[in-house]
């Protein structure tokens, strides 16, 4: 099988980065515990998870073919292997947000770079979303095990007690795996290079011209508010299960990983789907399918009582009901950045990567820390209620996203995009 071995590296890669992305919502509930920190304090790491992302994904994507993507991931491997393995040392609140400022930077790196190299093993568009979905299913399993990971660690007898810090050493050895098996992986990069060598500033301008393309602006709209909604979920769902739903911290970890379970489900089959049926089509029906079970699940969460619950038994039934919403959302993220990719250029992907992780940062900080302050002032059901709100301008966005995409279709393809706009092939 052809790029076998670069084919399970980037999907390595992302398991890994799953885990250490999204350990984020486990984090929030880990650091109110042992330092003691308020719900709204908590909500500013994924500030510097995601604000890493945004501003590494717009700085390396201007240049990242310069240096290569396999090479990018190297680097950005070797530095999460050494973070990970220090973090356990140090053990204060600012060593936690240093961590995922540092996770962000290498995310942003890892993620240019995979999208990037999906464009290079890839044939057509069917094949490229078809991958796309198989590796962001992929990602969902990264996250599923990262639950089990921390709250293997997690002692709920002792709030005070550190011992979720040693998960850092499990993700250590796994950043030194990942990085000695994309080691001996080979990639032909021919294909992402300009065919003339650019200078810097003007593959920064050429950056600049991809975000005034109507289906990049139409894109952004779609992916800042589907990674909102997802974070926003995702990142309080161990709260929702501890201070609403009266689960253990642990207990609250664990079954939380029934979301990226959904989502690692829903990926799979929207590979298998979206082959057959319209994206459009698929995506909008998803959306309503979430938003009436957002209205059916939250409601069973006041039946709930019995504070402290240890066990999987007595578990109420919003705890199994809600996280089931990752299902429905699960085909919107990875569709709609492989719609776009495909519309463009091969030479452009890893711009365009760039602005994909820019856009998506900053929905997923805003999801998160509104989620956060609502969660504070109004409560746990009330913050995802709030859920209801992207979920109805993303119906728009994506009408919109369409319909932007069927003109650039209808053009001469790379000849439009080089004569309009300056970004294709040189």
């Amino acid at each position: 099988m052809p790029n076998l071995r670069i084919k399970i590296s980037i999907f390595l890669n992302y398991f890994l980065f799953a885990i250490l992305l999204n350990s984020v919502g486990t984090v929030i509930l880990q650091v109110q515990h042992y330092f003691g920190v308020l719900e709204s304090s908590a909500a500013i790491l994924e500030g510097f998870k995601d604000f890493s992302i945004a501003l590494a994904s717009f700085t390396v994507a201007s240049f990242i073919t310069r240096i290569g993507y396999r090479k990018s991931m190297l680097l950005a491997l070797a530095i999460m292997a050494c973070t990970c393995f220090v973090i356990p040392l140090i053990k204060t609140f600012l060593a936690i947000k240093l961590l995922f400022a540092i996770t962000g930077i290498c995310f942003a790196l890892i993620r240019v770079s995979v999208f990037g190299t999906i464009g290079l093993i890839t044939k057509d568009e069917k094949g490229h979303i078809s991958m796309m979905s198989f590796l962001e299913s992929f990602f969902m399993i990264g996250i599923l095990s990262g639950y089990f990971i921390f709250g293997s660690f997690i002692d709920d007898r002792n709030a005070s007690s550190g011992n979720w810090f040693q998960a850092y050493y499990v993700l250590s050895a796994l950043s030194g795996i990942a990085f000695l098996w994309l080691l001996i992986s080979p990639l032909n990069e021919s294909a992402s290079k300009q065919e003339k060598s650019l200078k810097m500033k003007d593959e920064f301008a050429g950056l600049l011209k991809l975000i005034v393309l109507p289906i990049v602006v139409s894109f952004v709209i779609c992916a800042f508010f589907s990674v909102l909604l997802e974070q926003s979920i995702m990142s309080w769902l161990p709260t929702f299960n501890n201070k609403v739903l009266q689960l253990s911290a642990s207990v609250s970890v664990l079954i939380a990983s029934i979301l990226p379970a959904s989502y690692a489900l829903g990926r799979f089959l929207a590979g298998i789907v979206m082959k057959k049926f319209n994206w459009f089509a698929v995506l909008v029906t998803c959306l309503l399918a979430a938003s009436c079970l957002v209205l059916i699940a939250l409601p069973l969460a006041k039946s709930s009582d019995g504070p402290g619950i240890m066990s999987w038994f007595g578990i109420p039934v919003a705890a199994y009901t809600f996280p089931l919403i990752g299902f429905f959302l699960a085909p919107i993220y990875p569709a709609i950045n492989s719609i776009v990719l495909s519309s463009l250029p091969k030479s452009r992907h890893g711009a365009m990567a760039g602005l994909i992780g820019l856009f998506s940062a900053l929905g997923g900080t805003l999801g998160s820390i509104v989620t956060g302050n609502i969660f504070q002032r109004y409560g746990g059901q009330t913050a995802f209620y709030f859920s209801l709100i992207p979920i109805a301008i993303l119906i728009t966005a994506l009408y919109i996203f369409k319909k932007t995409g069927n003109r650039v279709s209808a053009s001469l393809d790379n000849k439009f995009l080089t004569v309009e706009y300056g970004v294709g092939n040189n």
